[in-house]
């Protein structure tokens, strides 16, 4: 009790402070390029370095940036096959069966949506056969009713989620 008396910084939270427009063009040049450094987001944004980390820090504290990846090359990875997968099952779609579908490391992402499906995965494999062998793991999972696939050919565009 006596630190939390000490600490005279008051924290905002997520919820009573929105992002304004500097921080959403913060996120854009994140988006766009994560590596940069906060003396180069600061000449962009015309803030000091400090003020850029401030921020950075704040939008990870409160949720908003959740992470930091690298953006891998399917191709040079050997996962070339991108692969839709609609998932029919017997009731709910986000059971814990399901949702196991998860620990699966060809899965790349799995929705649940609405309309004529249930559950919605994008899975990316080394080829054919190896889509068929977890075509195989999912049609063995209690729940699951049939599954339609769709292969892509190209991808035009995938990118992630950008702010403003």
């Amino acid at each position: 009790m006596e630190a939390e008396q000490t600490n005279s910084v008051r924290r905002t939270t997520a919820t009573s402070r929105t992002t304004d427009a500097k921080d959403r063009t913060l996120l854009g040049l994140l988006a766009e390029d994560a590596t940069r450094s906060y003396a180069d987001l600061g000449r962009l944004l015309h803030l000091s370095p400090p003020a850029v980390h401030e921020r950075v820090k704040r939008l990870k504290r409160d949720g908003v940036i959740k992470g930091t990846v690298a953006v891998l090359d399917p191709e040079k990875i050997g996962k070339p096959l991108l692969a839709f997968v609609h998932v029919d099952t017997a009731g709910w779609g986000k059971s814990e069966q399901l949702m196991a579908m998860s620990k699966l490391p060809e899965v790349e992402e799995i929705h649940t949506v609405a309309g004529d499906t249930c559950v919605l995965l994008k899975i990316r494999t080394e080829g054919p056969q190896a889509l068929e062998d977890i075509l195989r793991e999912i049609y063995d999972m209690k729940g699951v009713e049939r599954t339609r696939s769709y292969i892509a050919l190209s991808t035009v565009l995938e990118r992630g989620v950008r702010p403003g």
